[in-house]
C-alpha cells in the first residue's frame, strides 16, 4: 500500500486534494451549517503559503546573481534579455486586453444584472490605485532587507540585477566567494522547494475548503454569466495567443505542459502566483531554460506579463458598464484599454491588485463603484482562473526568451 502511494505523482495528489477540498467546502456550507470546518482548516493553507513565500526572495536573489555574474561578464546579454522580455510582455498583454474586450462585448454578461448594492467596498480600493510614477518609485528598493521582509519580488529583481552586474566587475577570490555562496543558496532553496511541495496537497485542500465553505457554490449562479465569460475568454486567449506563440518559437507543447502542469495546478487551486513561483522556476530550469533567463523572466513577468489579470480587467470593466446601463462607445473602450495597459503594470505592487486597478478605472470613466461590490462575490473563483493563466503565460515567456537567445536546452527528457 505504501509503495502504491509513493507512485502517485504530485500532480495527482493536487487533483485529489482539490476534489476533497471542494467536497469538504460544499458540506461545510450546505450541510454542516452549525460548524465552520473551512475556517478551521484555513490555517493549514496559510502555513503552506507562508512556507512558499519564505522561499521566493532567497531563490530569486541567488539564482539571478549566479545567472548574471556566473556566466561571463557580458552585461549586454542582460540588457538584450530585458528589452526582448518587455517588448514580448507588452505585445501579449495587449492581445489579452483585446480578447477580454471582445468577449465582454460579444457575450454581454452585465445585461440584466442589478447594481443595487453599496459602493463602499469599491471606494476602499480607489485610494490604493497606483500611478505610473508610483510604480516606477516602487520598483527601486530603499532597503534590500525591507524589500525581502515584504516579499517585494520586483524590488528584489531590481536589486539582484544591479548586484549581479556589479559582481561581474569584481575579480579574484572575492567574486568566487560570493558566487559560491549564491550558487549554494540557490541549490538549497530548490531542495527546500521540494520539501515544501510535499505539504502542497494538504495546503491546497484546506484553501479550497475554506473558499467554498465561506462563499458556497451557489454564489456562482448569480453571476455565472460573468464567470463563464472570463473562463471562456481565457481559453480563447490560450488558443489564439499562447499556443501560436509557442508554435512560432518551436516550443514542444507536450514537454512544456509536462513541466508546467504542477505549478499551474498550484496557482489555480491557491489563487496565488507566489505559491507557484518556486516550483515554476525549478521546473522551467529542468525543461532546459537557463537559470539566468528563468530567474529574470519569471519574477519580472509577475509585474509586467499578467495575461490573465489584464484580460479579466477588460471583461470586468465592460461588465460594470453594461450592468449600469451605460454602454461604452468603441472609442471609449479603446481609451479604457490604453488606460488598463498602463495601470495594470503596477498590479504586483498592490494588495487585491486587480480590484484596485478596476476601481480606479471605473472611477476615471464615471462608472459606478457598486460594480466592484457585485464582482467581489465571485472574485475568488475568477482569481483562480486568471492567476493560473498568469503562471502559464510567464512560464511560456521564459521558454520563448530562451529560444530567442538560442539557449533552450533539452532538459531532463533528453530531447525534443
Amino acid at each position: 500500500m505504501l509503495a502504491l502511494l509513493r507512485r502517485v505523482s504530485l500532480t495527482q495528489w493536487i487533483v485529489v486534494a482539490t476534489i476533497v477540498g471542494a467536497i469538504i467546502g460544499y458540506l461545510d456550507h450546505e450541510v454542516w451549517t452549525n460548524t465552520d470546518v473551512g475556517e478551521m482548516l484555513k490555517p493549514l493553507s496559510t502555513v503552506f503559503l507562508r512556507m512558499i513565500k519564505s522561499i521566493v526572495v532567497p531563490l530569486v536573489f541567488g539564482s539571478l546573481v549566479v545567472g548574471i555574474a556566473g556566466h561571463g561578464d557580458d552585461l549586454k546579454q542582460v540588457g538584450r534579455l530585458a528589452l526582448k522580455s518587455i517588448i514580448y510582455f507588452e505585445i501579449v498583454t495587449t492581445v489579452a486586453l483585446f480578447v477580454g474586450l471582445g468577449a465582454a462585448n460579444l457575450v454581454a454578461p452585465g445585461e440584466g444584472v442589478s447594481l443595487a448594492v453599496s459602493a463602499e467596498e469599491g471606494k476602499q480600493f480607489i485610494s490604493a490605485s497606483p500611478t505610473l510614477s508610483g510604480v516606477l518609485e516602487h520598483t527601486v528598493p530603499q532597503s534590500f532587507i525591507e524589500a525581502a521582509a515584504k516579499n517585494e519580488v520586483l524590488q528584489i529583481v531590481f536589486f539582484s540585477v544591479l548586484f549581479g552586474s556589479a559582481l561581474t566587475q569584481v575579480k579574484g577570490k572575492s567574486k568566487e566567494a560570493i558566487l559560491s555562496v549564491c550558487e549554494g543558496l540557490s541549490e538549497v532553496m530548490f531542495k527546500f522547494t521540494g520539501i515544501v511541495m510535499k505539504f502542497a496537497p494538504v495546503g491546497i485542500a484546506a484553501a479550497i475548503a475554506a473558499t467554498i465553505g465561506k462563499n458556497g457554490i451557489g454564489i456562482l449562479w448569480n453571476l455565472g454569466k460573468l464567470v463563464l465569460t472570463l473562463y471562456g475568454a481565457l481559453v480563447v486567449f490560450v488558443l489564439v495567443a499562447l499556443i501560436p506563440v509557442a508554435l512560432l518559437a518551436r516550443i514542444p507543447l507536450r514537454r512544456f505542459w509536462r513541466y508546467v502542469k504542477e505549478p499551474w495546478l498550484i496557482a489555480f487551486s491557491t489563487a496565488s502566483s507566489e505559491a507557484a513561483l518556486p516550483l515554476a522556476m525549478e521546473n522551467m530550469e529542468k525543461m532546459g531554460v537557463p537559470r539566468r533567463i528563468v530567474s529574470f523572466v519569471l519574477p519580472t513577468g509577475y509585474s509586467f506579463n499578467l495575461d490573465g489579470s489584464t484580460l479579466y480587467l477588460a471583461v470586468a470593466a465592460v461588465f460594470v458598464a453594461q450592468a449600469a446601463g451605460h454602454p461604452m462607445r468603441f472609442s471609449e473602450q479603446l481609451f479604457m484599454l490604453l488606460t488598463l495597459m498602463l495601470t495594470s503594470k503596477g498590479v504586483a505592487a498592490v494588495p487585491r491588485a486587480s480590484l484596485v486597478i478596476l476601481s480606479g478605472t471605473l472611477s476615471q470613466f464615471g462608472l459606478p463603484l457598486e460594480g466592484v461590490a457585485v464582482i467581489l462575490g465571485v472574485d475568488v473563483f475568477m482569481d483562480m482562473a486568471r492567476t493560473s493563466v498568469n503562471l502559464l503565460g510567464n512560464c511560456l515567456a521564459s521558454t520563448v526568451m530562451a529560444r530567442w537567445e538560442g539557449e533552450l536546452g533539452t532538459g531532463e527528457t533528453g530531447g525534443e
